[in-house]
This record gives structure tokens, sequence and C-alpha cells, in this order.
């Protein structure tokens, strides 16, 4: 794909972590508008990297030549992507568990700072965000909404992580109040079993990641969907769209992907997204929240199944502003 020359690839060095560097893709935008600068940042989950995003911001620019839009920032977390090196805090500590979401939050706070003043010219404090986030993202990107108040101004949300699940989505035949008559027709306990022992293999928090993210105190962390409600700049709320995935097209991966009975998807793992995206609306204000927008034909990698959707959402955000 032939990026627009505006996107430019690079690596920096944070200065809190002067031993490794992180390769991101930046587009500088266009001047301040009423003293405040706006930098869309791309927050992408642990299956993916930043190669996802570049389609969409390649979209936002070539839409918007001819008009104002924002600076654009994606990157790759330590041992992510085109980042080779892994997270200098993780060195002395128990393998795959050197950082957690705290600590990422806190390296996407330092590179917004450099980023601000070394490309942008400008300073945090001038500086409204907007960020667009994909599965475990979403929980960084509400993390640092909450721990940098009146700093982002926007959220765009794509197929959140459930952080408060353990991805133990189904029945547990182990209960005493399990009824293997609520099973779909086409499920028996045998099924049952294997599904929860699949996905405790592959998304449980204790599960290893390349990139050594420890996602073990995430539930602690973010309990509530609906809450904690954010502030924005100017103590105003942020605004806040929530797209989730196609449910049809999403049961269909699954059963490709892993095995998953559509039937099984349709009954459980759905409708409980659903109820967790309503949630996410609740965190600003109901006049500023928009959703959930069902991305149709799109699994939970919303913005590599269909970057459009994505630049249209981002799109209708900006245009609030």
């Amino acid at each position: 794909m032939m990026l627009p020359r505006e996107l430019k690839h690079e690596s920096l060095v944070l200065s809190t972590k002067p031993t490794a560097s992180i390769h991101y893709t930046f587009a500088r935008g266009s001047a301040p508008q009423n003293g405040r600068s706006l930098l869309v940042v791309f927050l992408n989950g642990l299956i993916t990297d930043k190669s996802t995003w570049l389609p969409v911001m390649a979209g936002v620019v070539r839409g918007n030549r001819d008009t104002d839009y924002p600076s654009l920032l994606a990157y790759d977390r330590f041992g992510q992507g085109l980042t080779d090196d892994q997270d200098p805090q993780d060195q002395g500590r128990e393998p795959g568990r050197g950082h957690d979401v705290l600590d990422v939050v806190r390296d996407l706070h330092q590179l917004i700072t450099q980023i601000s003043e070394n490309r942008m010219e400008t300073t945090l404090e001038r500086l409204s965000l907007i960020f667009v986030a994909n599965s475990i993202g979403c929980v960084i990107a509400r993390l640092y909404a909450d721990i940098y108040p009146e700093s982002v101004a926007g959220l765009l949300l794509l197929d959140s992580m459930m952080a408060n699940s353990d991805f133990d989505w189904w029945p547990n035949p182990d209960l005493s109040d399990f009824d293997s008559r609520e099973l779909p027709a086409d499920v028996d306990i045998k099924i049952l079993r294997e599904q929860r022992a699949k996905f405790a293999a592959v998304f449980a928090p204790d599960v290893l990641n390349k990139e050594g993210l420890d996602r073990r105190n995430v539930a602690e962390l973010l309990p509530h969907s609906d809450r904690p409600q954010l502030s924005g700049p100017g103590g105003r709320r942020p605004l806040v769209t929530v797209v989730e995935h196609d449910p049809d097209w999403f049961a269909s991966e699954s059963l490709k992907s892993m095995g998953t009975p559509i039937s099984l998807t349709m009954k459980y793992s759905n409708p409980k997204w659903h109820r967790y995206n309503q949630g996410l609306l609740k965190i600003t204000d109901p006049d500023l929240a928009t959703g959930p927008v069902v991305a149709e034909n799109c699994g939970h990698f919303i913005q590599r199944d269909d970057p459009n959707i994505v630049v249209k959402e981002l799109s209708s955000l900006l245009a609030k502003f």
C-alpha cells in the first residue's frame, strides 16, 4: 500500500527509558485552533501492531488535504511490531511480567510529551488528545484519561477488551447452579469444557504475550465498563464513540479460529460484549456519547477489517470540535 508522503516513519528514545527506542508513524497536522492543537493517537491491542492503523491514517490525510486535519500518531509498544527493543523495565523481573498497563500509560504519556514538544512545537498543556483504540488499547486509553484528567478530548473505542472479564464467557459446568438444558441444542458439556479450556489457554489474563505486558491487574484497575467517568479539557467530559463488531461476522470468525459453535457465541459472548459496550457510553455525559455503532462485516480487529469505517467515525467525531 502506497502511503501519503505526510506519514513519516521514525523512532525515538524516551527520556525516561534511554536504553531503548520506540518506532512510530506521525503526520503533522494543521495549526492550533482556539489555542490548542489536536493530536489523534492510535492504540492497538496485543495481537496487532501499528501497521493496522496505517490505512486509517492514510484515509484521514487523503480525505482532508484541502482542509484542516489533526496531527496523527501511531506507535509500536516495546516488544511489538517494528519496536524490537523490549521494555528496559523488564530486565531482572519475572519473564513476561515485567510491566503492566499502568507502565504502558506512563510510557505513552512520555511519548506524547516528546512528540508535542519536538514534532508539534507545543506543550502537553496546549494539546487536546483523541484516542482511537482497539481491544486492550481501549483499556490504555481509559486509564490514561483517568490518570491525566483534562487532557483527553475524545475517545473512539473499537471493540474494547472487556477489562473486567477473564474471558470466561460461558456457563461453568462445575458450579452447583449449572443447568445443561440452557445450552444451545448443538452444544453439550464436552464441547463447553473444550471451549472454556481453549479460551483460557489463549486469552486468560495470566497468559504470557510477546511484548511482556502483564494483564493480571486489568480487571482490578477497571472493574466496571460504565465508570469512572472521565474529565476532558476545561473540565468538560470527552466525546466518546463506541463501535462494536458485527455479531454474525464475529461468530463466523470464532468458528474458524477457535472452533466455537456459532450458537455459543450468539447466546453468550455477543450479548455480554454488547452490554459491556453499552456501559462504556456512560463514561461521559449522554449528549457526548455515540453508539454502540455496529461495524458491519467486521470482527474484533475493526481497523484491519474495514479501515473506512474507522475513518468515517473518526471524521464524525472530529467534526464536533
